[in-house]
């Protein structure tokens, strides 16, 4: 996303922070807003520490995580002839599940 859309969709509100879900969470969950955060945090350190053991995750319905392998490649930097490698790395995904589609464009 560009810096000026990106700028564009939180001034109109569109972009939700970590502040804003942890709210969210709470008042979903009729719980506090730290009981919320611990919550939250947990699930996120969660995710990352099995994404980086290279495992993946599926929420049925909601989507499914993965890491994916990149392979080395060479690349022109742009406004130049000059060509660089890029090394091997590895990429998270992400796929949305059935139910978050049909909700998103209900």
């Amino acid at each position: 996303m560009h810096n000026k859309t990106r700028i564009t969709n939180y001034i109109k509100g569109k972009i939700m922070n970590k502040v804003e879900f942890i709210a969210a969470v709470s008042t979903k969950a009729n719980i506090t807003k730290k009981d919320a955060t611990v919550a939250v945090n947990a699930v996120l350190e969660t995710i990352t520490e099995t994404l980086a053991k290279g495992e993946s995750i599926q929420f049925v319905g909601f989507g499914s995580f993965n890491v994916k392998d990149r392979a080395a490649r060479m690349s022109t930097i742009p406004g130049s002839t000059r060509v660089i490698e890029v090394p091997a790395k590895k990429a998270i995904s992400f796929k949305a599940g059935k139910d978050l589609k049909k909700s998103v464009n209900a």
